[in-house]
């Protein structure tokens, strides 16, 4: 299985949040995660940044914000020319798919933790 740079966007400390343990998850399967956030932190050895840097190699951006949120990241995302946009529960986003398509990035609405633990990711 190859390593995914992932990019986990709407990353928290809170442990209930999804995106929490998305990250915990991914760094379990060895994926290389980026976790970004409203609000510097850390999940386990992952830091949660709150700037937005250049990333070579992206293969996947995982969303964690809702649609209204995700709007000033748009074209950080898709700079970031990532092999896939995963857009997890309640972050659809019919815009934000259109414009991944436009420039090649396949987007994919699904659940990170479902894809990890059946192997699909």
């Amino acid at each position: 299985m190859k390593a995914k740079k992932t990019i986990v966007l709407g990353a928290s400390e809170n442990p209930e949040r999804y995106s929490y343990l998305a990250v915990n998850k991914l760094r379990a399967y060895q994926h290389p995660v980026i976790a970004i956030g409203n609000r510097a932190g850390q999940v386990g050895d992952t830091p949660i940044i709150t700037e937005h840097p250049a990333v070579e190699d992206a293969d996947t951006v995982t969303l964690y914000l809702n649609p209204q949120r995700q709007k000033p990241y748009y074209d950080y995302i898709i700079g970031l020319h990532p092999e896939r946009i995963i857009f997890n529960p309640g972050t659809e986003n019919d815009e934000l798919a259109a414009l991944a398509k436009a420039n090649g990035i396949e987007p994919v609405e699904a659940c990170t933790l479902v894809l990890l633990s059946t192997g699909q990711y």
